[in-house]
């Protein structure tokens, strides 16, 4: 769709040349959501290609994922091999309500900033416990977890001017068990209701996130491995019956009962070793 009340187009090669922030801005990463409907409050797009980060990079801290990192790039990357997390990710990029042609342009950070309950990067990132770096308009940064940078429907923690650079993962929870479930209304439709729990190899510890069938993500942190009634019984008292998403892609009652029959399959696989 063509954006007829652009002005201007800044193409910013370093952060020093990021114009000052003004009312009518946005910032263009892979544009398949910005381009997919009118736009009219825009004046001015701010493109982050020219930055040329680096789409994903191994530390010592763990992977860092540039915000700019588009899902093909993200689904195509080698993992280490002792990070037994990894197929979480092929798993999540491919929970995507998106076409191959849409992989090649969409990014990991264009995901989480659109904060659509149903975004499989914020599924990853928040089950992974990814943390935000944020470049603010005055030149400092801050950083966030993933959890706590989605607040609710199309509703992040970004101030005005405010740019997610990258999402770290962290190694700790990379060599964690993984499980995955996720389920829609139709074979390739938009995520209903998508969990994923980790288990920790050394002590043990049980973490679910529940995504999609709520408006923000939730985690839910155990020492061990629940008993599906404690399990459960954390599931209904973290989100309450009026707390799950209603939209055309769900019922909040079906909702919520796939998200406990979900939680119970992960609580199930991770428990029998």
């Amino acid at each position: 769709m063509d954006l007829n009340t652009i002005a201007e187009i800044a193409q910013p090669r370093a952060r020093g040349e990021v114009p000052a922030w003004r009312a009518g801005d946005a910032w263009l990463a892979g544009g398949t959501w910005l381009y997919s409907e009118p736009q009219p409050k825009l004046r001015r797009l701010i493109d982050l290609a020219a930055f040329g980060w680096e789409p994903l990079r191994i530390t010592t801290e763990g992977l860092d994922i540039a915000a700019t990192c588009t899902i093909a790039q993200l689904d195509g990357f080698a993992m280490p091999p002792d990070w037994t997390a990894a197929p979480l990710v092929n798993q999540c990029c491919r929970a995507f309500y998106a076409s191959f042609k849409i992989w090649t342009m969409a990014t990991v950070g264009g995901n989480l900033c659109l904060a659509l309950p149903a975004g499989p990067m914020i599924s990853l990132t928040t089950a992974l416990n990814g943390v935000c770096t944020l470049w603010a308009a005055d030149g400092s940064e801050r950083h966030l977890p993933v959890v706590d940078f989605i607040t609710g429907w199309q509703q992040n923690a970004l101030a005005s001017g405010e740019l997610l650079r990258s999402i770290v993962l962290p190694v700790a929870v990379l060599t964690r068990r993984t499980a995955f479930r996720q389920i829609s209304l139709a074979p390739l439709g938009r995520s209903a209701a998508l969990l994923i729990g980790t288990l920790a190899p050394r002590d043990g510890a049980f973490v679910l996130t529940v995504t999609a069938s709520t408006p923000h993500p939730v985690q839910i942190a155990f020492h061990e491995v629940p008993s599906a009634s404690e399990l459960r019984a954390r599931i209904e008292s973290a989100i309450p019956a009026d707390g799950y998403f209603d939209d055309v892609h769900g019922a909040p009652a079906w909702r919520r009962r796939m998200t406990l029959h979900l939680a119970e399959q992960i609580r199930a696989e991770l428990a029998g070793g």
